[in-house]
């Protein structure tokens, strides 16, 4: 028996070549002699990514349009709703609505709203189909590359099917996520081809890739970066640093060569840059609420986190909730352990192992424009930008598992079936995860109920809730999570004049003094740091509701108070309110309504025109008697109805 094991024998003298009095290693045996590189075998691969990815993601085209983003792109977009036409290319091209500048995103979706109208089907299948095409471009461009083609079918599976990467196609708003990788996709093999045969029109097709991708998504900044890490591997184009390889036979050239010729996407790196930050003003948060401290420890944490949920995708959710400066200091510290570890083992193994180098390096790179080191919008991590990030580290997994098997003493034959027994076992795993989250977001409701399940302290995901609640008429629910989140985010003005406005009109006067006085005293609070609180007609509705409370509990000293600051805020706001207010009642003759115009009318100072509201009242039977200070439940035209 012991005749028949054979011992692992060292890489032959052939395959070592010393450059700089360094060992290197030539291409692998394994991508010159796999025995599943046939061009069938790829075709079998590319049908079989296709099938899996469909079944996981099939149930997406009964998921409706979601209350988060999908109005300010598609239902609400009164441009996209006009189809792609003219005037809608030409917008594109200079909007930054949504604080990006993306013309191909918008173009995207007019063509989606032009063929499919709001039907939310439409879109959904054209945000997988795309995605579709990037996980067959993802396998053909490591299997022309490396020719492993079971590693490069394990990479693109795990890219298909990660549950971290549901959130970028089953949220039509992220369609410009999906839609720039697949134009850095395209970069890639067009480079690939510049590469072999190296002529001015080849890299014109490369920068135009590139330029469209980053009119899709400024995420694709870092192609540059990362042309220069495929030079080294796979590509092994850098000049006494490898072997050329014999897979993918292309001309190497010297380091300086090789920085040089990326000097024009560099720049347009820079441009897209610019472009976004311009696009991103009055979107970031100031340095006075993350300073750059905090968000330095942020950055490490994100680093970390990545990884861990690209290991145990568990608990996801559309928003996680921002750590701030409570971020306890081990995370980070984690953080800042698993880079250092990390580089230092890529960097020992960088001979041996380039494929680690390469696979770390993209995932730290691709990741600089997400992890928070200019901070906008609330997130401190999202799904979805992980999207391009953990391709690194999918290779890395690929790359190094899957040899695992060539430690067992067992038949080629034999190593083939438990490599792809183990790639099975994972793909069926991630694929029910997956196809499981696609389930969270069949609609707005379930999706920020799943989100809050699993966070804790979201305060945004409790205001969307709340407001998806009282959008289908379910306000005691709604109310709830109005409160939870207003008691999170006490500086937020604008809910806690909504929660106040609740309470004025249920008749809970006391409870709906506090929250005016809370949205009054938020809203000067982040004026004093230039944040936006209430406009001024909206503070000046604040007081006039404020005041008929006081009116309405008796206070008339401090009724008449909030009545002078309401005019000396936004005259015009209040007599907007006034007419809006008349109106209703006039349409809509009630109790409340004339107590409220009445009241309204007497805090202001006009107590004639009050004494008239009151009597006609009374002409109309509607109540027995009506007089000055009399209490009644409110009709609040800020209500959240």
């Amino acid at each position: 028996m012991a005749s028949n094991l054979k011992k692992r024998q060292p890489p032959s003298p052939k395959n070592l070549k010393l450059v700089s009095g360094k060992p290197t290693v030539a291409a692998s045996p394994e991508a010159v002699h796999s025995p599943y590189a046939s061009r069938d075998i790829s075709v079998a691969v590319c049908v079989l990514l296709a099938v899996l990815t469909l079944g996981v993601y099939h149930s997406i085209n009964r998921n409706p349009f979601v209350e988060y983003d999908d109005q300010l792109y598609v239902t609400e977009n009164a441009h996209v709703k006009a189809g792609l036409t003219r005037n809608t290319f030409v917008w594109a091209l200079t909007a930054t609505d949504a604080s990006n500048w993306h013309p191909v995103t918008w173009w995207s979706h007019a063509l989606d709203y032009t063929i499919y109208g709001l039907n939310a089907s439409g879109h959904h299948w054209t945000s997988l189909l795309i995605h579709l095409v990037n996980v067959i471009l993802l396998f053909l461009l490591l299997r022309r590359a490396t020719g492993a083609t079971m590693k490069s079918a394990f990479v693109a599976a795990l890219f298909a099917l990660h549950p971290l990467n549901v959130e970028s196609v089953a949220w039509i708003a992220e369609r410009k996520n999906v839609l720039s990788t697949m134009f850095f996709f395209l970069a890639l093999g067009a480079y690939g081809w510049y590469a072999q045969k190296p002529a001015i029109r080849h890299y014109a097709v490369l920068v135009a890739l590139f330029v469209l991708g980053l009119a899709s998504k400024p995420m694709v900044i870092t192609l540059p970066f990362v042309l220069l890490l495929f030079d080294y591997w796979p590509l092994r184009r850098i000049e006494g640093w490898t072997e050329p390889s014999e897979e993918f036979s292309v001309q190497q050239a010297s380091v300086a060569r090789l920085v040089l010729e990326k000097l024009p996407l560099m720049a347009l790196s820079v441009a897209s840059a610019v472009i976004t930050i311009v696009a991103q003003k009055g979107s970031e948060v100031p340095g006075a609420a993350l300073p750059l401290g905090v968000r330095l420890q942020t950055a490490l944490y994100a680093y970390g986190m990545y990884v861990w949920k690209a290991l145990w995708p568990m608990y996801l959710a559309v928003i996680y909730p921002h750590p701030g400066r409570t971020l306890d200091w081990w995370r980070p510290a984690l953080g800042a352990l698993l880079i250092v570890v990390g580089s230092l083992v890529v960097w020992i193994q960088r001979h041996q192992r380039p494929y680690l180098a390469v696979g770390w390096l993209w995932y730290l790179g691709t990741a600089i424009p997400i992890i928070g080191l200019v901070q906008v919008g609330v997130q401190a991590i999202a799904d979805r930008y992980a999207y391009l990030p953990l391709i690194g580290l999918f290779v890395m997994i690929a790359w190094v598992a899957l040899p695992a098997a060539d430690n067992f003493e067992v038949s080629s034959k034999s190593r083939w079936v438990l490599q792809a027994a183990a790639v099975a076992l994972i793909v069926i795993v991630l694929g029910f995860m997956s196809a499981r989250q696609v389930g969270f977001w069949r609609s707005s409701i379930d999706l920020w109920t799943h989100a809050i399940k699993v966070t804790k302290n979201n305060s945004m995901a409790e205001s969307y809730l709340a407001n998806s609640l009282f959008g289908q008429g379910r306000y005691e629910e709604g109310i709830i999570h109005l409160r939870k989140y207003a008691s999170m985010e006490p500086y937020d003005a604008k809910a806690h004049a909504k929660l106040a406005a609740y309470f004025q009109d249920h008749g809970q006067l006391p409870e709906a003094v506090q929250e005016y006085q809370a949205a009054i005293r938020a809203s000067a609070f982040v004026a004093k740091f230039g944040q936006p609180g209430m406009d001024s007609g909206m503070l000046a509705i604040t007081y006039a509701n404020l005041a008929v409370v006081y009116a309405q509990l008796g206070d008339g000293a401090r009724a008449a108070e909030n009545g002078r600051n309401a005019l000396t805020t936004d005259s015009d706001a209040v007599e907007q309110m006034l007419a809006q207010l008349s109106r209703m009642v006039a349409a809509h003759p009630s109790t409340p309504g004339y107590l409220r115009v009445g009241m309204l009318l007497e805090v202001l100072g006009y107590p004639s025109e009050a004494q008239q509201v009151f009597a006609r009242a009374q002409q109309l039977n509607l109540v027995p008697r009506v007089s000055q200070g009399t209490s009644s439940q409110s009709l609040n035209g800020t209500s959240v109805r």
